[in-house]
């Protein structure tokens, strides 16, 4: 399966409770920080839900 790379490029801070145990149960604790993860419903869902914060690295 593939793979996507996610980098933190917004700030946590004044996000929602729920976005930030998102971003947390992505591994990105840390602005500029990238993880990589299975390209998964999941995780895509997960991305999806805090898209404002994250974007996609190539």
């Amino acid at each position: 399966m593939a793979t996507i790379k996610i980098k933190q490029v917004k700030s946590r801070i004044g996000a929602p409770a729920d976005q930030k145990r998102t971003l947390d149960a992505l591994g990105l604790r840390k602005l500029n920080r990238v993880v990589e993860h299975e390209d998964t419903p999941a995780i895509l869902g997960m991305v999806n839900k805090v898209k404002h914060l994250v974007t996609i690295v190539k």
